[in-house]
């Protein structure tokens, strides 16, 4: 499409906007700090950015969207959203969609043509969102999951805010009180532990724009937190930022007892394992073979279902009379059941195992 054709179709967009001009609309505060008039409950959506799609089925109102970015299609496995909605998969392209794309402008022509009544985007800064809006003549929320990479509770705010315009406030209310309930019931359960000391592990493989192996990890790692496990690697000096990589002097320094391993990096540890196994052997965790694997964390942005799955996950193998009547499996069910609305667990350990399983990468090295 040219750019005569392009200004047309922006000035018939603006004289006769998708829903009808007589829609009712809102005023809203989106997460820059922009005003923005909305329709209210739109019919038409599209989801641009890391985890905006997340949110949106996580309030069940994946029917209203109409394209989907290309990242989704080309990734499938590991965001349980994704996998438990196949009415997603034959959507056209909304945009590429990835860490490149955070940002930045949206391919506008391809917008255009899908006619949104409505854009929700994730980390984008004001001045571009209002620059986006002001050309396409179409409505731009910006969402956020607060500091990237990390759970954050300003994600509540972004399911609020979505909720109101999708007409799901109580949907989004439910959504937020269960994580909470959840994260509750784990903590109850981890304080009934008669050990002397908190245990204390280190997790690596952490998802941060792409994968990476061992030395990737998180200060602040929710499902540490919620089963009250002390984090080895929140005793290193940084600044800024939850999100951390260290070296690997640093971790053998560091001599954790436990080790969990993300199943998004899982392959980039195993291949550094299988290279320099002595190396890793020098660590009490490894010695031990209390080395354990997970399911991503933070897969185009924080999955929260999983970081739940994950925590049960971890309270079950540092506090086993606690969590002795956890079926992993039917309990991780249950989570995406309500978050995603199917129990998608076993696709989620075709592609990365049993969750919490000790890590296959130590039984490879022994043959």
């Amino acid at each position: 499409m040219g750019i005569r054709k392009l200004i047309l179709l922006t000035l018939c967009l603006c004289l006769f906007p998708a829903g009808g001009a007589l829609a009712d609309t809102l005023q809203v505060t989106d997460m820059s700090g922009r005003t923005v008039s909305v329709p209210h409950d739109p019919e038409r959506i599209i989801c641009l950015g890391p985890g905006t799609l997340r949110l949106i089925v996580y309030l069940r109102a994946q029917d209203k969207v109409i394209g989907v970015e290309a990242l989704e299609k080309q990734n499938p496995s590991g965001r349980p959203y994704w996998l438990a909605r196949p009415e997603l998969h034959d959507l056209p392209i909304c945009g590429p969609g990835g860490p490149a794309s955070i940002n930045q402008k949206p391919n506008m022509e391809v917008v255009l043509n899908l006619n949104p009544e409505l854009i929700f985007v994730t980390y984008m800064d004001s001045s571009l969102a209002r620059e986006v809006q002001n050309t396409l003549q179409i409505p731009v929320v910006v969402l956020s999951y607060g500091r990237f990479a990390t759970f954050d509770e300003t994600v509540f705010e972004a399911l609020r805010l979505a909720g109101r315009i999708v007409d799901k406030k109580e949907r989004a209310e439910s959504v937020i009180q269960y994580i909470l309930d959840e994260q509750k019931a784990l903590k109850q359960r981890a304080r009934r532990s008669t050990l002397s000391q908190r245990p204390r592990a280190y997790v690596g493989g952490i998802g941060y724009r792409g994968a990476h192996g061992l030395e990737s990890s998180e200060l602040e790692y929710a499902p540490f937190d919620w089963v009250l496990v002390d984090n080895a690697a929140a005793e290193l000096e940084t600044k800024g930022g939850s999100h951390i990589f260290i070296s690997e002097e640093s971790l053998i320094k560091l001599d954790p007892e436990w080790v969990f391993i993300d199943g998004g990096g899982y392959d980039l540890v195993a291949q550094a394992y299988r290279k320099s196994p002595k190396v890793y052997n020098v660590i009490s965790a490894f010695k031990k073979k209390r080395v354990y694997v997970l399911h991503p964390f933070n897969w185009y942005t924080t999955n929260i279902g999983t970081v739940l799955t994950d925590a049960y996950a971890v309270g079950k193998i540092m506090y086993p009379e606690q969590f002795a009547d956890i079926d992993m499996a039917e309990k991780a069910n249950a989570v995406y059941t309500f978050l995603v609305g199917a129990p998608v667990y076993e696709q989620m350990a075709d592609g990365y195992g049993p969750l919490g399983a000790r890590a296959p990468l130590l039984q490879e090295v022994e043959r």
